[in-house]
């Protein structure tokens, strides 16, 4: 249920991620979590307040707690392992990839301060790299959340659903789009707003900007669709495929490079399935310490060059040869 198509409203995703951590302890206590030294900054701590016997602070040593998260999987339990989108995918990225993954591990990793949304702390925090590398890892599911509310559904939804999987979490606070209680199914895209000349997908908290460029095309005489792609894998195809046989042509939004994330996985089902003019918004070289929303105008993710996007894909398609395939 969209709450506010505009995203007027502010709300904290870790605070939400981190009340939703607590919430499932009290209803399941295989839940375990586990962090490093940065549980005030995820706000896993919430969880630790709750319950300091299933909670594990392993310090600033990424790889030796997804270690140890391995070994409490191989017991039965079910490890919510947090830190820095950045570090996660990077040092930590040798057990992920080989014990994990390889292992088919029943752990979640959550990516907090995710894209530019550390912002003040320059390039070396920003994960922009975080999608590339987690959505090659074979049996990786990947969850990028747009606000607070889809932030706890995930929770919910991933602490049921079997396997390794990586959630991806902003810092900052993002715009209210959906309310509390939101219909969030792992592998299932959510159709924000309907339309028949371009299809915007969106993901991460970007998709408020999805709706607000659709919203300045609307004014243009452009009907955009706007789709909210919480899970880059595995990708919901079948409501890529609808919208682009429907609109003809696809922008792709993601607040990640533009090298192997989110746009190239959209890229690779149109290939294959149903080649039409697409282009893809995200970053292409690393940011800069400053204010988070005046970066994203900055590195290319402001709602006015969305628009313009999608307004010069609507005119190629006018030439474009392959209504056909």
């Amino acid at each position: 249920m969209l709450a506010n198509e505009g995203g007027k409203r502010y709300c904290s995703v870790r605070e939400a991620y981190g009340k939703a951590l607590a919430e499932l302890g009290r209803t399941n206590e295989s839940v375990v979590v586990l962090e490093a030294d940065v549980g005030g900054s995820t706000k896993s701590s919430l969880f630790g307040g709750e319950f300091p016997e299933r909670y594990f602070n392993m310090g600033i040593c990424e790889l030796n707690m997804v270690n140890t998260a391995a070994g409490l999987a191989m017991e039965g339990f079910t490890p919510f392992v947090n830190t820095f989108a950045v570090f996660m995918t990077s040092r930590a990225l040798d057990p992920i990839q080989s014990m994990i993954a390889y292992d088919g591990l029943n752990v979640k990793l959550a990516g907090a301060y995710c894209g530019l949304s550390d912002s003040y702390d320059g390039a070396s925090h920003q994960a922009i790299t975080d999608i590339a590398v987690m959505r090659t890892i074979p049996g990786m599911t990947v969850v990028s959340v747009s606000d607070a509310a889809e932030a706890e559904a995930a929770v919910r939804a991933l602490a049921d659903y079997p396997g390794p999987a990586y959630l991806r979490l902003s810092r900052a606070d993002a715009p209210v789009i959906y309310e509390r209680g939101c219909d969030f199914k792992v592998g299932k895209g959510i159709v924000c707003r309907d339309g028949n000349d371009v299809t915007l997908i969106g993901t991460g908290t970007v998709v408020s900007r999805c709706l607000e460029a659709a919203a300045r095309l609307k004014e243009l005489g452009i009907d955009a669709a706007v789709i909210d792609m919480h899970t880059i894998k595995p990708i919901d195809e079948s409501l890529i495929l609808k919208y682009a046989k429907r609109t003809k042509a696809i922008v792709t939004v993601e607040e990640h490079s533009v090298c192997g994330g989110f746009g190239s996985a959209v890229a690779e089902v149109i290939v294959k399935r149903y080649p039409i003019p697409m282009d893809i918004i995200g970053i292409e070289t690393f940011a800069e310490s400053g204010d988070y929303e005046e970066l994203l105008d900055k590195f290319g993710l402001g709602s006015q060059r969305i628009t313009e996007a999608c307004r010069q894909i609507v005119q190629r398609k006018q030439n474009w040869k392959g209504d056909s395939l």
